[in-house]
């Protein structure tokens, strides 16, 4: 009997559609309506396999268990390797880079158990990236850790030092997705691309102060110039999060590897848009620890929220709303803790956590049926038929 995994990979392949699928899925089960159910039109119940934006991240207790052994075995490898060779060696990356993917064509490519292809990923770009910083260190003689501010000292080689950095990551995140087909790769590269937008920008920025087109900020005016900054990433959340959306809209049913890319540039795009868009809409300097919103931004921060919410139920992805509610949630706690001494009143934000857990809670217990209850009447039904189905 074929398995679920040789069905999700045939429909990866394109050798089955997910209504394919469905079908040997309750032909195998006994179920005698299946011809019956199969010509059931898109968006009911029984043409709905995969529901409540889920993610195929954990494939059972023996995916768990060699995920275990896979830490085990890469951290004493980084052990011995760190005992043999010097400490400065380029060698130590690419020895795990290539063991990662060694282990990713049993673990991956045969037995593709989710949560440890996951894991072999992750090690993977971090061996890439750490290769790709002692390459650059060595080229270019840096002074210490790199980042964005000892990139912009150097000026000419800040540049090609960046394309290097994101574009050899990327390259790399490309050759192992072509090959292993591991969603969260798809994180891994949006994340580069918004780092190396940023790095851009920052140049220009460097380019036209050098260049006394614009004059340099005032020490008080450096929270501001930084928060102007946020633009790049907020443009960089709605491209990815634009990605997203089409990659949903190609598989309704959350059948293909695609959506699960999908709920990784969801993941990604969520703390891009959130943080630019509350600084513009409350005037909150976070970056200077002075979070004191009056009732006029509190209003705001409520019609984020709403705006988010009904986003995430249209495209029928929590994954979104997760990390917003995450966001706001930990600013809520951060300026009640500050402000609770000099509070005489309930505090604006207060009402704010209250609102977040009342809808965690609430979306927690009822997402299709809140979907239902709003987006149907909400939108056209032109619309509804590009989304993902709304269960019945």
């Amino acid at each position: 009997m074929i398995d679920k995994a040789t069905l999700d990979r045939a429909v990866s392949a394109g050798i089955l559609d997910a209504a394919q699928r469905t079908a040997l899925l309750e032909m195998a089960a006994g179920d005698g309506h299946s011809s019956s159910r199969h010509s059931a039109q898109p968006g009911t119940e029984a043409g709905v396999l995969s529901v409540d934006d889920q993610m195929r991240l954990v494939g059972g207790g023996n995916d768990i268990f060699v995920t275990v052994g896979i830490v085990l075995l890469f951290s004493g490898a980084l052990f011995a390797l760190q005992a043999v060779l010097p400490r400065d060696s380029m060698m130590l990356a690419a020895l795990l880079a290539g063991g990662s993917w060694i282990v990713a064509e049993i673990v991956t490519r045969q037995k593709r158990m989710r949560l440890s292809s996951t894991l072999l990923a992750l090690v993977f770009s971090a061996s890439i990236l750490t290769l790709l910083i002692d390459f650059v260190g060595t080229q270019f003689s840096l002074p210490g850790a790199i980042n964005a501010f000892s990139l912009l000292a150097l000026k000419d080689d800040a540049l090609p030092i960046g394309l290097i950095l994101a574009g050899g990551l990327i390259a790399a995140s490309a050759v192992y997705f072509m090959r292993f087909k591991v969603p969260v790769l798809a994180a891994i590269v949006a994340i580069s691309a918004t780092g190396f937008a940023f790095l851009i920008a920052m140049l220009v920025y460097y380019e036209q102060m050098a260049s006394g087109s614009i004059a340099a900020p005032a020490p008080d005016q450096l929270a501001q110039v930084v928060s102007s900054a946020l633009t790049i990433p907020l443009v960089c959340g709605f491209a990815v999060f634009a990605v997203a959306v089409i990659l949903d809209l190609r598989d309704r049913e959350r059948q293909t590897v695609w959506s699960d890319c999908a709920f990784w540039l969801h993941v990604v795009s969520a703390p891009l848009l959130v943080h630019p868009l509350f600084i513009l809409a409350t005037g909150q300097d976070v970056l200077a620890g002075r979070i004191e919103p009056g009732m006029g931004a509190s209003i705001l921060l409520g019609l984020m929220i709403s705006a988010f919410v009904l986003v995430a139920l249209a495209i029928d992805r929590r994954s979104l709303l997760a990390p917003t509610l995450a966001y706001f949630g930990s600013v809520g706690i951060y300026y009640l803790i500050n402000g609770a001494a000099n509070t005489t009143g309930i505090p604006p934000f207060a009402l704010i956590l209250l609102t977040i857990g009342a809808i965690v809670i609430l979306f927690g217990a009822g997402w299709q049926r809140i979907r239902r209850l709003i987006i149907r009447p909400l939108l056209p039904t032109s619309v509804l038929e590009r989304l993902p189905p709304i269960k019945a």
